[in-house]
């Protein structure tokens, strides 16, 4: 398989289910218990974090590399990142479905994560950092322009410690396939076409 296509990709998200390559094999996943960060009050910025926000360390940048940020969530003893993966994402990133969040210094790419936007929703795929609170500080950017640009949904798939510090917390799947309708709307039929 050279990539997942596009369409598929964008149905299953709607669906609430994601893919990862375990072992050269694409598998399909749709947890029971499903992680999200609030985007409303509840989001939570971490005291320390707030200190190293004010010092300013990174330039913080939207899309300028998206591949690289995909290569640097790959640079792991163990991934599920793989060719097929990467090709997939970087042709929803050329169609304006997937994003990145760069931290950048004087010495390059310093952190960031990367993720799909449909509709209401945001599906983060994943975060690296290279130097202190990299991914962190991306994520704090990222909630602020989700916030803008009006989107109600911010999912990270599974719950991490790293995650739950952002007032991130697990729902049960049919809560989170609520959540997940409400954000991006009735599927469109012939119907409901405008």
């Amino acid at each position: 398989m050279e990539l997942i296509p596009p369409q598929i990709l964008l149905g299953a998200y709607s669906e609430g289910v994601f893919p990862m390559a375990e072992d050269g094999e694409l598998q399909w996943y749709s947890p029971l218990m499903r992680g999200v960060i609030p985007l409303d009050d509840n989001f939570h910025i971490p005291r320390g974090l707030k200190k190293a926000l004010r010092k300013n360390p990174y330039e913080v940048r939207f899309d300028t590399a998206f591949q690289e940020v995909m290569l640097g969530c790959a640079e792991r003893e163990e991934t599920w990142i793989d060719k097929v993966i990467i090709d997939s994402y970087t042709e929803l990133f050329r169609l304006g479905f997937a994003h990145s969040v760069e931290c950048w210094d004087e010495d390059g790419l310093q952190g960031g994560l990367y993720g799909v936007k449909y509709e209401g929703a945001f599906f983060g795929e994943s975060m690296f950092s290279r130097k202190s609170d990299a991914s962190k500080i991306a994520l704090v950017h990222l909630v602020e322009k989700l916030r803008e640009d009006g989107v109600r949904l911010l999912d990270t798939q599974w719950m991490t410690e790293h995650l739950t510090q952002f007032g991130g917390r697990e729902v049960p799947r049919e809560e989170y396939l609520q959540l997940l309708a409400e954000a991006i709307g009735p599927p469109v039929t012939e119907s409901n076409k405008s």
